[in-house]
């Protein structure tokens, strides 16, 4: 601890800094920042900015960027983007913004940021187009996590023959994730194919009843191959339980060699 202190008395460490090294999280006007949740749980800590003021994304993006030298903020519009660019450009300005638009996920970088790397591959699949906005999130985490990512595209059960031209790369991949709106039924249908972990990713698409994603989730909750679930639109979950295992895969790879 008293390390700690001298080191904010000489300035190498902020308040926010020490704080964060003391409790494990960082307390500002916008909330408390999670800075020890990646050391503790493997999964980044991240902001969701739906229901927040643009002004607390930029700090609590700030914060995370000040304490653990990588910012991510979940469902952020472009007023959001544009405060957290704008606070980050001040404060860090070697830093490096990158927004994915459709999947409404913005990542901070510090210039010494020292990204994971994970030797297990993650595969997100869609069933069609519209699934990309929650299917990005779960790319967009899984990768922050330090996994190789690879994407499939538009492979719905309407034309299983465009899935079945894809068999080869989804039984190469370590963990998969399937997203698909509608009745839901890609995921059951790639998790009889293969004999890797799938986590199905029910998408709020769709026409009349079941289009909020009540349909999908049900249909992937009752599927008769084995496949694990996580709530509607929740790329996040889905990205952050596909890194946890691409870990573990490697870490038993690693213990065999």
């Amino acid at each position: 601890m008293r390390e700690i202190l001298e080191a904010v008395a000489t300035g190498d460490l902020s308040p926010a800094q020490a704080e964060a090294q003391l409790r494990g999280y960082a307390t500002g006007d916008a909330g408390r920042f999670d800075a020890a949740r990646e050391q503790r749980r493997g999964v980044p800590e991240a902001v969701y900015a739906e229901g927040k003021t643009a002004a607390e994304v930029a700090e609590l993006v700030a914060t995370a960027v000040e304490t653990t030298g990588r910012g991510i903020a979940t469902r952020i519009d472009d007023e959001q983007v544009a405060a957290v660019r704008e606070r980050i450009e001040e404060a860090f300005p070697d830093a490096e913004v990158e927004h994915r638009e459709r999947s409404a996920v913005l990542a901070v970088h510090s210039a010494t940021f020292d990204f994971p790397d994970v030797d297990a591959t993650v595969c997100v699949v869609t069933g069609g187009t519209v699934d990309a906005g929650p299917a990005g999130e779960a790319v967009a985490i899984a990768t922050e996590m330090g996994a190789t990512v690879e994407r499939i595209e538009d492979v719905g059960v309407a034309s299983i023959a465009r899935l079945l031209d894809q068999v080869e790369t989804l039984r190469a991949a370590d963990v998969l994730v399937v997203a698909a709106g509608r009745e839901g039924a890609l995921p059951t249908v790639v998790a009889g194919l293969v004999d890797t972990p799938v986590i199905g990713l029910p998408v709020s698409s769709g026409y009349g009843h079941g289009s909020d994603g009540e349909a999908a989730l049900s249909g992937m909750l009752q599927s008769c191959t084995v496949l694990s679930t996580v709530n509607v639109d929740a790329g996040f979950v889905a990205g952050a339980q596909a890194g946890l295992i691409a870990r573990a895969i490697e870490g038993d790879s690693g213990s065999q060699k």
